[in-house]
């Protein structure tokens, strides 16, 4: 299968992140490396792009791609969590700017093997670096009743998680869930008919929620955005593109914390906790896709650019 990844928000993603000419920059998501091919063509001498994925697939597809650019990007098959442990070996102390795409590329969710999509039968995996142990099918299989509920309250905001969450549990019982396809039945089935008819396929959320656990989505970010910002050169910038609201908070709150660190009573007349500001936020509310954009990409439709500098 052809990985094929259309790059959300480009043209926004480049003119914040300000690029210089021999900056050095990191795609901590590389997918199909859309972003860092425009990156690296507007690099010379000295420029560099640091692209990071957890899928080997991504890492291989992307290095066809950007093999025009050899000379100014290196492809390292990691989590961006791991970004501080990957520029000290690469021997780089800091940044001139950081991108990160998150949520599920087109490829993942075109690909049946994969697993990530509702809408073919196909082995329960959903884990975007194979290498990894946890998949949607241990979730399901193994995971206790409550924190299965928990999973799809926070993860997909869904309103019918202890329904779906006990039916899971109830057909387990009888046999192990092995494909999306029963996943499938079993949230359409849990579901009233009235609110079916509501908001799109009825399994996105719960979907969603079950890939977000398998890869650790959330917890990567939050534990991940502070240390990005403190390895951002002076003028450094930070562009996170987010497609839920969840991503969105995260990279929202940890922003408005390292712009505003200060913890000292509102009645204070002066700051006493010697917290200083590291940047600002360049985006006070999110950059959106354009209507031409969601019309030639719908998967662009719930992307949001958030940027820090």
């Amino acid at each position: 299968m052809i990985y094929k990844h259309a790059s959300v928000l480009l043209n926004e993603v480049i003119d914040n992140l300000k690029l210089k000419p021999d900056g050095v920059y990191v795609d901590g998501t590389l997918g199909g490396g859309g972003h860092t091919f425009q990156i690296a063509s507007r690099l010379t001498e000295g420029g560099r792009v640091i692209g990071i994925d957890r899928d080997e697939e991504a890492i291989e597809a992307a290095g066809k791609h950007l093999r025009v650019y050899e000379d100014r990007v290196t492809l390292i098959h990691d989590n961006y969590e791991h970004l501080p442990e990957i520029l000290k070996a690469l021997d780089i102390p800091a940044v001139d700017g950081i991108l990160l795409d998150l949520g599920v590329s087109s490829y993942q969710l075109d690909n049946p093997e994969r697993g990530f999509s509702y809408h073919v039968d196909a082995p329960l995996d959903m884990r975007m670096d194979r290498q990894e142990s946890l998949t949607a099918k241990t979730i399901v299989n193994e995971y206790e009743e409550a924190e299965l509920v928990r999973i799809l309250s926070d993860y997909g905001e869904e309103k019918c998680a202890r329904q779906i969450a006990a039916n899971i549990v109830k057909r387990r019982a009888e046999k192990p869930l092995e494909t999306t396809g029963e996943l499938a039945d079993i949230v359409y089935a849990s579901i009233p008919i009235k609110m079916r008819r509501e908001g799109g396929n009825p399994c996105k959320r719960t979907f969603q929620a079950i890939r977000i656990a398998c890869n650790r989505e959330l917890e990567v970010l939050e534990d991940s955005l502070s240390d990005m910002i403190s390895l951002l050169k002076p003028g450094g910038r930070i562009c996170v593109i987010t497609f839920h609201s969840l991503e969105d908070r995260i990279a929202k709150a940890v922003f408005k914390q390292k712009e505003n660190p200060c913890t000292c009573p509102p009645e204070f007349p002066i700051c006493v906790c010697g917290k200083k500001p590291e940047g600002r936020q360049i985006t006070k509310k999110p950059i959106l896709p354009s209507a031409e954009e969601i019309e030639n990409n719908k998967r662009a439709q719930s992307a949001k650019l958030r940027v820090f500098e």
